[in-house]
């Protein structure tokens, strides 16, 4: 068992799509998810049970399920079993397998008219690797259609575990710092974070035209505790405040996540 799958198996994913963080990240994200269905289904006049979405790194099903639950056609890939097991056992329609995110060998070319790649990029810790599974998604993918992909941004990561948790001096002794304070993850780290500028190398390798870049959760993880102690109506708010910001570009390095839209 691997690093990722034995973290899998412990962490519960559920819980921190329905964490106050995890709902403004769902609702955010779904937002930009539907506007880019719907110009999906202008653009080529599909029906929603015609459109062939690609859920890459599903885990237990936060999006892919909602999304059948819509009535889309919807496919899951998930690497870690236990992950896999627990989406299966909701009982929908989803099409779900397990696979990697870098091999999609199951997958013919131009499969699917839009696809997401919300977990995977977040624990692909080499460039090699980030760029296969970008390519990867492409290659899935029909022309014309939609990719988006996810990230974990470094400022967020710099701040949160190196200052607010107080590791940022073993930091630097082990290494995990460069001398502009980007993150370089370890051999036994997790995550692998990212800069815009990063985001944009990886998208002229591989070809992919950006249509927007968003930020999905803005400072809700700097502010967790904070987050909590608000009353459902300031909370609502709060999640009016990243719907109107989550585009501006002088907010997206320093937001804990964002969510790159592009199209083949």
């Amino acid at each position: 068992m691997t690093n990722l799958e034995e973290y899998y198996n412990k962490f519960n994913e559920d819980k921190r799509l329905n964490s106050r963080h995890g709902i403004m990240e769902f609702t955010v994200t779904m937002k930009y998810v539907h506007k880019y269905l719907d110009k999906l289904a202008e653009e080529t006049g599909k029906a929603k049970s015609e459109i062939q979405i690609l859920d890459i790194g599903a885990a237990t099903g936060g999006y892919s399920i909602p999304l059948w639950e819509e009535g889309y056609d919807v496919t899951a890939v998930e690497l870690v079993k236990h992950n896999l097991g627990m989406l299966k056992a909701k009982g929908t329609g989803v099409k779900a397998f397990q696979g990697n995110a870098v091999k999609l060998k199951r997958f013919e070319e131009n499969s699917f008219d839009f696809t997401l790649l919300f977990g995977p990029m977040y624990h692909l810790k080499t460039r090699e690797e980030q760029l296969k599974a970008l390519s990867e998604a492409k290659r899935v993918t029909r022309p014309g259609g939609y990719i988006l992909v996810a990230y974990v941004m470094n400022e967020y990561a710099f701040l949160t575990y190196g200052i607010k948790e107080g590791h940022v001096l073993e930091n630097i002794a082990d290494g995990k710092l460069d001398e502009t304070f980007h993150v370089r993850p370890g051999e036994d780290d997790l995550y692998m974070f990212m800069r815009t500028e990063d985001i944009e190398s990886l998208n002229a390798e591989a070809g992919l035209e950006r249509m927007q870049i968003i930020s999905p959760d803005g400072p809700a993880n700097y502010m967790r505790r904070e987050v909590n102690a608000l009353i459902e109506e300031q909370f609502q708010q709060f999640i009016n405040y990243q719907m109107s910001v989550c585009e501006r570009a002088d907010l997206l390095g320093a937001s804990a996540h964002t969510v790159d839209i592009l199209k083949k």
